[in-house]
């Protein structure tokens, strides 16, 4: 069944989870009041490897931890009974890497300002830890990249901001052995204007999607290798 990750389902998909949250949430709202006002209303955290050996980039390895609320709306109604887990998780994995597949992956990664292409992703896994669910799932790039002298750009953002996807420090994004001896990552935070905080605080989660707001508020990761001669 497919519940996730298209944008244009965000608002549906958080009127459900109201409706089957309205007990967590009127307490929420009793103790943070702009809960239910502010984007963005889901979060994702990251961490990510750049793959490769010692002379080329050839992927990124992702995996995304939702927040309690939303890995509990994804289970529910499944099947998590301990025969049927592992099936009823990787049908939840391919629904949302379909879904995924559509908006790019949410990931966006430049050399020169130009966009790397990937190739189609090989599939996802699920897991879970405690209250949080994890999607798993690697991304080949179309073409090894050889190892850059001037930084690669790597971003990661739904474009409405409904959704937060971040890189809580900068050891959530490491390299494979192979490239640590010639590359370093750095995280980059956004810095949005005030007026643009506010603006994003103001949108109820009904509003119609502003594009422009993800880019804003997402950091960028830079990637700047020294090739051996």
């Amino acid at each position: 069944m497919t519940k996730l990750l298209l944008p244009s389902t965000y608002i549906a998909f958080f009127t459900q989870l109201r409706r089957r949250f309205s007990i967590l949430l009127l307490g929420a709202l009793c103790i943070i009041p702009s809960v239910s006002i502010a984007h963005p209303h889901s979060w994702v955290d990251i961490q990510t490897e750049v793959l490769g050996s010692s002379t080329h980039i050839t992927g990124l390895r992702m995996h995304w931890t939702f927040d309690a609320m939303t890995s509990a709306y994804m289970l529910d109604g499944e099947d998590t009974s301990a025969e049927n887990k592992v099936s009823t998780f990787q049908t939840i994995a391919d629904s949302v890497m379909e879904n995924l597949l559509q908006e790019h992956y949410f990931t966006y990664f430049y050399q020169n300002e130009q966009p790397i292409k990937y190739k189609v992703s090989p599939g996802g896994s699920l897991s879970q830890d405690r209250m949080k669910i994890t999607l798993s799932f690697e991304l080949p790039l179309a073409t090894p990249q050889p190892l850059p002298e001037k930084p690669l750009k790597l971003r990661v953002f739904e474009p409405s901001y409904y959704v937060d996807l971040a890189w809580k420090a900068n050891s959530d994004i490491t390299l494979a052995e192979q490239l640590k001896e010639h590359c370093q990552v750095k995280v980059i935070k956004p810095n949005p204007t005030a007026e643009q905080m506010s603006y994003a605080m103001s949108l109820p989660a009904d509003a119609d999607p502003d594009n422009a707001l993800g880019q804003l508020f997402t950091q960028t990761v830079t990637i700047v290798c020294h090739p051996k001669v």
